[in-house]
């Protein structure tokens, strides 16, 4: 299969022959191909849709299945556990999380559009069943649907917008609604007549002498074909997670994480947009976690890193706050806790207890820290704990809690070794209605992205909140699949 590359644009002019033709091509079968492929068939455009698998899935398949979801008054589950969320504060909440170069037009469509989107999905018969789960949750353990997702309750966040819950999770028994949802999406595909290709791995954008991309060449039962696309293509393909090379060359500091989230996110979508012009921005940027908050109670604990020193506000999200362990010097940080709060984490992080004293300067001398660092750190929060507040880091008051009943741990999370799943945030510059855009902010002419292959409303992974990323697959995979259904055959 020589002559082909994912980087390097096959030329129309020499395409000797179509093996086939289709007015919209979308290359990827997760939530964002699958809801541009909903949403270009029911505009009328005649769909294919190509996955590299055996079937449909990509890291949507993996997720929990949580949409990040609000606004407008709040949805029925937000309103019936006694939320009102606006418009504004989701929109505020949203800037921030995008970090210093949010987009502020997507976020204000999302924003303004949520509910509306919340229906769709329902409409789509994605299941909800309603109930709110209080306090700090990874994913609902049963079929609940509404939990805190983000830092919307924690310092900085909840100065600049109303705090509100809005992680809204498929109706399933326990973890990994994902599978569930893209069953439900892929059942509308096939119900609206999309001509689905799967074990078939596209190798090329074909571009015209005007740098129009036409088509596709799709390895097709160990053959290259043709495709022409009369309207455009669609790439919804996933991030890089999984290709160690763009890894290295654009996140180094994944390398050290050992848990990528992903099927095929080898970045062959975006090597493609950028080969016929396409920007690729945020490339260094990504989500990890590593789940430390369960159970509860040690986020009532306090981090410190290798030099002995707080870093974080721990009340903040558990991505937040892995995001910003991977800042700190050296592979391991450390949870402190006391007896009265201390408890095992789930098998499943692979957290190590790394030392036990009767004082805080004992548990000091065990980690082999330098005398008087990381002691000094937790009379100075213990200090302020007792007073009712935490003027260093803003954690707010319902967690905070002297540490003074020993025995006393620290807990150790090592960068290397601990469960630290990832995946990548950086992709294609695309306008809100999914056109991939050029360096000099113009439109490539044929070619959309959708999801991961972009850069959309997850893109600073110190600000991510679970639900986000399929709330931007779903919602811009829509967008892209109205705008490439309605644009003017080639």
């Amino acid at each position: 299969m020589t002559g082909f590359s994912a980087a390097r644009p096959f030329p129309h002019e020499q395409v000797e022959r179509w093996d086939a033709e289709t007015d919209v091509a979308i290359v990827g079968f997760g939530a964002a191909g699958a809801c541009a492929a909903i949403e270009a068939a029911g505009a009328g455009a005649t769909v294919t849709l190509f996955e590299a698998a055996s079937g449909s899935g990509g890291a949507s398949a993996l997720s929990g299945g949580e949409i990040y979801l609000g606004g407008g008054g709040g949805t029925d589950a937000q309103r019936d556990a006694g939320f009102t969320d606006t418009t504004e504060a989701l929109e505020a909440y949203l800037m921030m999380a995008g970090g210093p170069d949010a987009d502020a037009a997507k976020v204000a469509l999302y924003a303004r559009e949520s509910l509306s989107h919340y229906q769709w999905l329902k409409d789509q018969g994605v299941p909800y069943k309603g109930s709110f789960l209080p306090g700090k949750i990874i994913e609902p353990a049963e079929d609940d649907t509404l939990i805190w997702s983000g830092s919307e309750a924690a310092w900085p966040f909840s100065e600049a917008a109303t705090p509100a819950p809005r992680g809204h999770t498929i109706q399933f028994m326990g973890w990994g609604g994902g599978r569930k949802l893209m069953d439900i999406f892929e059942a509308r595909v096939r119900a609206l007549g999309v001509d689905v290709q799967c074990d078939a791995r596209v190798l090329s954008l074909v571009v015209d002498t005007d740098a129009r991309v036409t088509g596709l060449v799709v390895r097709l039962d160990g053959q290259p074909r043709f495709i022409r696309a009369r309207k455009g293509v669609i790439l919804a393909t996933g991030g890089f997670c999984m290709n160690d090379d763009m890894l290295r060359r654009h996140a180094p500091q994944t390398l050290r994480l050992a848990n990528p989230i992903g099927e095929n996110d080898n970045g062959s979508g975006i090597l493609m947009g950028m080969g016929v012009g396409g920007d690729a921005i945020h490339m260094d940027e990504f989500f990890t976690t590593c789940p430390w908050i369960m159970p509860e109670s040690l986020v009532k604990g306090i981090f410190v890193n290798e030099r002995g020193q707080r870093f974080i506000n721990e009340d903040c999200y558990h991505g937040r706050v892995s995001r910003t362990m991977l800042d700190q010097p050296g592979d391991r940080v450390f949870l402190l806790v006391d007896n009265a709060i201390f408890a095992r984490p789930l098998d499943l992080a692979r957290i190590e207890i790394a030392a036990v004293g009767d004082s805080w300067e004992e548990v000091e001398r065990e980690l082999g820290l330098p005398e008087n660092t990381l002691a000094p750190t937790v009379h100075t929060f213990n200090r302020y704990a007792a007073e009712g507040h935490d003027p260093v880091f803003n954690k707010a008051s319902e967690w905070l809690k002297v540490l003074d009943e020993g025995p006393f741990a620290a807990l150790e999370l090592n960068i290397r070794t601990s469960f630290f799943s990832f995946f990548t945030l950086g992709g294609l510059n695309t306008r809100p209605s999914g056109e991939v855009l050029d360096r000099a902010g113009n439109i490539v002419p044929g070619l959309y992205a959708a999801g991961r292959a972009t850069s959309g409303l997850p893109r600073w992974g110190h600000g991510y909140s679970s639900g986000l990323s399929l709330a931007d697959c779903t919602f811009f995979g829509r967008m892209a699949g109205r705008q490439a259904a309605t644009a003017t055959p080639d």
